[in-house]
């Protein structure tokens, strides 16, 4: 089941279940789209790429496939990004399609 983090790792700006600003990588990392883009689309964490993160249903509309059943995360991962660092980190890794990482 994903996990959906209640809040951007870097700035800490809220990412409720429905945000649409909400941006994830495969391992399931949660960033804002503000800061995806300031981390140059490369996840720091992994190095890779980021997507916008599905919403879950708020209702059930089939199965019990929905928040209430499967809610959202309360646990934080507020991790902010050394910035400097980052940009070494990433400097080569964004000149490559996300697929090719």
């Amino acid at each position: 089941m994903l996990e959906l983090r209640p809040s951007c790792e870097h700035c800490n700006t809220a990412l409720p279940a429905q945000s649409l600003e909400a941006r994830i990588c495969s391992f399931e990392c949660t960033f804002c789209a503000t800061c995806v883009e300031l981390l140059s689309n490369v996840c720091p964490n992994c190095g890779g790429g980021f997507v916008s993160r599905p919403i879950r249903p708020a209702h059930n509309h089939k199965g019990d496939n929905y928040l209430g059943e499967y809610p959202a995360s309360s646990q934080v991962k507020y991790r902010p990004v050394d910035l400097a660092a980052h940009a070494l980190f990433a400097a080569a890794l964004k000149q490559l399609p996300v697929a090719q990482r």
